[in-house]
C-alpha cells in the first residue's frame, strides 16, 4: 500500500517537473523575444536621432511604407523600449519564481526517494522509451 502511494507521489512530482520545466522555457522563449525587441527599438533610435527634424521619414506597415514625421517615430520607438524593459522585468520575476517552484519539486522528490529506497531502484531499473 504504501509502495503504491510512493509510486503515485512519485508520478505526480514528475508531472509537476515536466509542466514547470515546459513554463520556465517557454518564459525563457519570451525574454529572448522581448531582447530582441528592445535590442532593435534601441538601434533605430540610434539611427533616427541624428537626422535632422525635417527629413523624410517612412513607418513600415505591413507592405507599405506612410509618410511620419520623425517625432511620431521616435515617440514610438521609444514607447516600445520601455515596454520591453517592463515585460522583461515582469518576465524575470515570473522566471524566478518558477525557478524557485522547480528547486522546492526537486527537494520533494529527494525527500521521497530518500524515504523510500526501493522506489528509487524501481526507477533507476525502468527503461525510457
Amino acid at each position: 500500500m504504501a509502495d503504491e502511494a510512493n509510486r503515485a507521489a512519485f508520478m505526480e512530482i514528475q508531472g509537476r517537473m515536466i509542466e514547470l520545466t515546459a513554463k520556465l522555457k517557454q518564459v525563457q522563449n519570451q525574454m529572448r523575444n522581448k531582447e530582441g525587441e528592445k535590442k532593435r527599438a534601441f538601434l533605430t533610435l540610434e539611427e533616427i536621432r541624428p537626422l535632422p527634424e525635417d527629413a523624410n521619414t517612412y513607418k513600415s506597415i505591413g507592405r507599405t511604407f506612410v509618410l511620419e514625421p520623425k517625432s511620431v517615430l521616435v515617440s514610438e520607438q521609444e514607447q516600445k523600449l520601455q515596454d520591453s524593459e517592463s515585460a522583461i522585468a515582469l518576465l524575470q520575476t515570473s522566471k524566478e519564481y518558477i525557478e524557485k517552484q522547480i528547486g522546492e519539486v526537486e527537494t520533494n522528490l529527494r525527500e521521497l526517494l530518500n524515504q523510500d529506497p526501493g522506489l528509487a531502484r524501481q526507477i533507476m531499473s525502468m527503461t525510457v522509451m
